[in-house]
């Protein structure tokens, strides 16, 4: 479904992408992994078209996107829910979700049909409709941002740390919705996080990110066996 193939991305002269090559399947659950600064906003960001790449080139559905705006890279079936959540507080839930179907805003049926289904995934937002987006709690805030990305009804949703700042609970939560989503729904997943056993522990498959380049990638449980990443993201291996 989605293929990065040799991706660069600068900043200001400061190589943050290198040759970068990722894919993620049909229906697949593909996690990144990496140490904070290792690229892997940049990589989402990339792939959204909110930035754009120096080398390399990224299809989804085997056309090229990796020249065109946000806009028709979502229309194409590509959501991302960012890292912070970036809810508008000020508007309300149903604001938030309404924007989040922009592109459907025409298509009055299919509007509030995919409003309908939201709204029955996540049972606390649907009671919150009018409530403003700044006075939820994180977690209520992290399913709405979740839900907003929902609204344009994509094949493949991006998310970027969905876990931060969360209590345990609500971890354990936002990873069962997404298994949810993925298991039920047959929605494809990029994920990137943090809470890496939890998440390779659900991942098809992953890759880790260092230092702007893939250092490693296999399956999920591959990965959560290999040494590399048992001692640097799972707390696990030789001291001394």
């Amino acid at each position: 479904m989605l293929h990065v193939e040799g991706l660069t991305v600068s900043y200001a002269g400061v190589v943050a992408l290198r040759d970068v090559s990722i894919a993620v399947g049909e229906r697949e659950f593909v996690v990144l992994l990496g140490a904070n600064g290792a690229g892997k906003t940049t990589l989402l960001k990339a792939i959204s078209g909110l930035l754009r790449a120096q080398l390399g080139e990224v299809t989804f559905g085997g056309a090229a996107i990796h020249r065109r705006p946000p806009h028709a890279v979502a229309r194409m079936g590509i959501a991302l829910a960012p890292e912070g959540r970036q809810v508008f507080a000020t508007l309300t839930v149903l604001e938030n979700l309404e924007l989040g179907g922009y592109l459907w805003r025409r298509e009055r049926r299919l509007f509030a049909s995919t409003l309908d289904d939201v709204l029955a995934l996540f049972p606390r937002l649907s009671e919150r409709t009018r409530q403003l987006a700044g006075t939820l709690s994180g977690g209520e805030q992290q399913m709405l941002a979740i839900g907003r990305a929902l609204m344009s009804r994509p094949k493949l949703i991006m998310l970027d740390e969905p876990s931060l700042g969360l209590a345990p609970r609500l971890v354990q939560e936002v990873f069962d919705f997404l298994r949810r989503l993925h298991q039920d729904q047959g929605l494809s997943i990029l994920l990137v996080e943090q809470a890496a056993a939890l998440a390779l522990h659900f991942a098809d498959r992953g890759y880790v990110l260092e230092n702007g380049r893939v250092a490693l990638s296999g399956g999920g449980d591959e990965l959560r066996a290999d040494p590399r990443v048992q001692e640097v993201y799972l707390g696990v291996g030789a001291r001394g």
